[in-house]
């Protein structure tokens, strides 16, 4: 019951209790000092095992978003701190996700959250990760990669929702994103994770201003779109 109402202190308090009391009872039957029995120690040791577990499970869930079970933004601070070199950060947003809830409903809204957070995590390296940052803005955080690959990473999400087959969920549904892209490495050192973000938000409405489903990113001092964005605009990247 303890566990249950998260309080994990006073659960192992009470474990310890329980055992000291089994010990006094053991003794007072016995008339000498004696050691509980086996199986009451092997019982005990279940109990703990048990609740140890179930803390571990408690405190991953208060790391995670409850509608899309990606990081939230709880986890994500912590992440951040200290910024790390090498770190890029890529703000996603749904494209007229308004739209979506008021044409096809919240609850179908909702497990479109729920598919794009699994696209976009399908192609994260090791190490990286995916929160939520709010509604439906969610942040990618990927260490020690550099800046191109940040770019196409986010670039190969991007590409990867555009094409989903969004009809199987709703005939008329389509889904696009729109990303900011920054990093943090010796030619774009940033202060600290709140600067990164904020660039990376700025970056994220250079790409709804582009028209919407784009990645945007920064290189030599220039706004710069990738991929499939930059062809279809007609825009001309800066060279390598």
């Amino acid at each position: 019951m303890l566990a249950a109402e998260g309080q994990w202190r006073w659960a192992y308090e009470h474990l310890r209790i329980a055992l000291e009391l089994h010990r006094a009872e053991v003794i007072n039957a016995q008339r000498r000092p004696a050691h509980p029995p086996a199986a009451a120690l092997e019982q005990l040791r279940r109990e703990v095992a048990r609740l140890r577990r179930e803390h571990a499970e408690a405190h991953e869930e208060s790391f995670r978003d409850s509608l899309t079970a990606s990081y939230n933004r709880r986890y994500l601070n912590q992440r951040l701190v200290p910024p790390l070199a090498g770190l890029g950060v890529a703000l996603v947003d749904l494209d007229w996700f308004k739209q979506v809830n008021d044409t096809f409903g919240h609850v179908l809204g909702d497990r479109v959250l729920q598919r794009v957070v699994e696209l976009l995590c399908a192609g994260l390296p090791a190490g990286a990760f995916c929160a939520r940052y709010g509604g439906e803005e969610f942040v990618l955080v990927l260490p020690d990669t550099d800046a191109d690959a940040a770019v196409a990473i986010s670039e190969d999400a991007r590409a990867r929702i555009e094409r989903y087959p969004w009809d199987d969920l709703a005939p008329g549904l389509q889904v696009t994103i729109s990303a900011g892209v920054t990093h943090n490495g010796p030619a774009t050192a940033v202060a600290d994770a709140e600067q990164q973000l904020l660039l990376a938000d700025a970056l994220l409405y250079a790409a709804k201003q582009s028209g919407r489903n784009a990645v945007a990113y920064r290189r030599r001092g220039r706004v710069c779109l990738a991929g499939a964005a930059a062809a279809r605009r007609g825009i001309v990247q800066p060279d390598d």
